[in-house]
């Protein structure tokens, strides 16, 4: 199975924080990471985003400090992505977006913070109790583990 997660209002707080220079920084929660390392070895896991302009500092911690793989999907896009790469019943996937609504009802299990919009959440088949870069992604990565043990 694969674990495929948003990154902004997922592993971030989903607020861009610009300075004259522009978009400068995101808020990655603590715990998160954590939680990923439970599941290395146990499932696929890759990470999305369609921020073209803060790319940069996805990469930075999703690749560089994390060492995840990370790919640059718009939102519209998104659904023929991952359709069309894996086969739905082996897909875990996380968001939060208006977007994200049609890939949670789809997957094999979907999820969605605490703080995500009414569609995602709609739509997913758990919620966490923690909001985007507070722990949300903690808590996935543990009702994973129940959901699917191995």
């Amino acid at each position: 199975m694969i674990f495929i997660l948003d990154v902004d209002g997922v592993m971030t707080t989903g607020q861009f924080i610009y300075s004259e220079a522009g978009k400068v920084y995101k808020v990655f929660g603590p715990h998160d990471s954590d939680g990923l390392k439970m599941l290395k070895g146990k499932f696929d896991i890759l990470f999305i985003t369609a921020d073209k302009r803060g790319y940069g500092i996805s990469e930075k911690r999703i690749v560089d400090d994390m060492g995840y793989e990370l790919r640059l999907v718009s939102e519209e896009d998104r659904f023929d992505y991952v359709g069309n790469r894996w086969d739905w019943e082996y897909v875990i996937y996380m968001g939060d977006g208006y977007c994200d609504e049609r890939i949670l009802k789809a997957c094999r299990f979907g999820i969605a913070p605490a703080n995500a919009r009414k569609e995602a959440k709609r739509a997913a088949d758990f919620i966490t109790n923690s909001k985007a870069g507070e722990g949300a992604v903690m808590d996935a990565c543990l009702e994973i583990l129940r959901e699917f043990p191995s």
